[in-house]
């Protein structure tokens, strides 16, 4: 189980990154989105192939609940920025917003605290090390929250056509949602560590 969760959260900080480096550049954006999508793929199964542990396996390290709700968080993480990434190449935008580029600095951010915190599942000694991740997670997701009220009145108020709120407003709230996936994880991981420490 340990090794798929970190497997999982190396491959969200693949996939995070893969995004912004899309957003910071806008090339080639076609084929970074078929590698965006491909990458959630394999994060997929990777979900399927701790679930089918979990199913298979008698005495599990962690409470089976919250191992499938790790994972189900995680495969949540990898889901919304492949949309976000999907949303971008089908509405044709122009190129990403100011705003678009920080909500994908915060999620590159939040997804390395995710890494970052999966190997202390290991040892019962290094749990309470996870917290502290916990608490970065949580203020990145509150940090998303502000860029997404400011970036959906500047939309508003720079008198963007209707069009383009719509398909902006989507964008960024699939980029708002996968950092409050992250946060979804740090709960999981803070009650992970609290339970065994």
């Amino acid at each position: 189980f340990f090794n798929l969760f970190e497997e999982g959260a190396a491959n969200l900080v693949k996939i995070a990154r893969l995004f912004q480096e899309l957003v910071e550049k806008w090339e080639d954006v076609e084929n970074k989105v078929r590698e965006i999508t491909d990458l959630e793929h394999e994060g997929d199964t990777i979900i399927h192939r701790i679930m089918a542990n979990l199913h298979s396996t008698f005495i599990t390290p962690l409470d089976r609940e919250d191992i499938a709700s790790l994972a189900h968080t995680l495969d949540d993480v990898v889901d919304f920025i492949q949309a976000a990434a999907d949303a971008m190449l089908v509405y044709r935008i122009d190129r990403p917003t100011k705003s678009a580029q920080e909500l994908a600095n915060i999620i590159v951010e939040a997804a390395c605290e995710v890494e970052r915190a999966m190997p202390s599942l290991r040892r019962r000694a290094e749990l309470r090390q996870i917290l502290p991740c916990c608490v970065e997670l949580n203020r990145l997701e509150n940090e998303a929250d502000r860029v997404l009220r400011r970036a959906l009145g500047e939309l508003f108020e720079n008198g963007t056509n209707i069009t383009d709120i719509i398909k902006w407003r989507e964008i960024y709230e699939h980029m708002e949602t996968a950092t409050d996936r992250c946060e979804d994880v740090a709960n999981v991981l803070e009650g992970v560590a609290l339970k065994y420490a």
